[in-house]
């Protein structure tokens, strides 16, 4: 979820980020990009990918799956932070995820799964940027959920195919993540009706 971006800077040390606070960027290929807060259409699908990940990553003791929040410094705070992104929702393999650091801050590395859900305001450039990046630093897959056209694209770190696009009710290739998973794009889109006809 992207939006306005700010005046080009130096690249930001981990510290000047944490001294931020509250404030929710991101940064992409140096640039520092606000975030526009998220609508209820945007939480709902987030959610919903969550409800069906969580439990099954869990009784198969995969990794953990996070929902919004949790920033990934993707390996690039040497120097000086080139990107930190916060996807709508993440997972990381168990044997993946890093153990010295300090869990009550940014993560340093990467997610294996990263789930953006697109926001009316998001720009599309800055959103291939780091759809490229997730899978140039070693993130097996991108999930991209277009609300307004009910569309999944699912881009993969080992270009097999490069982009898949889901549409109506067809079955997500999550095999290589989730082996047994059934996910299907309307279980995505599966909206209350209150919102459905506030659309």
């Amino acid at each position: 979820m992207l939006t306005q971006e700010l005046p080009a800077i130096d690249l930001l040390s981990l510290k000047d980020l944490l001294k931020m606070g509250d404030i929710r960027v991101e940064i992409v290929d140096g640039e520092l990009i606000k975030m526009a807060a998220a609508g209820m259409v945007h939480q709902l699908l987030g959610s919903n990918v969550y409800d069906v990940l969580k439990p099954f990553v869990k009784s198969h003791n995969l990794g953990i799956v996070i929902y919004d929040g949790l920033t990934y410094l993707m390996f690039s705070t040497a120097g000086g932070l080139k990107d930190s992104f916060v996807p709508d929702l993440s997972f990381i393999r168990y044997e993946n995820l890093l153990t010295d650091f300090d869990p009550t801050k940014p993560y340093p590395g990467i997610p294996d799964l990263a789930v953006e859900v697109v926001s009316p305001n998001d720009n599309a450039e800055v959103l291939q940027r780091k759809i490229r990046t997730y899978l140039e630093k070693g993130t097996e897959q991108v999930w991209v959920i277009y609300p307004a056209t009910r569309e999944i694209y699912q881009y993969r770190h080992d270009n097999n195919p490069a982009i898949q696009i889901y549409t109506g009710s067809q079955k997500l290739d999550v095999e290589a993540l989730f082996p047994g998973l059934e996910l299907t794009t309307d279980m995505i889109f599966d909206l209350p009706e209150w919102v459905m006809m506030q659309q």
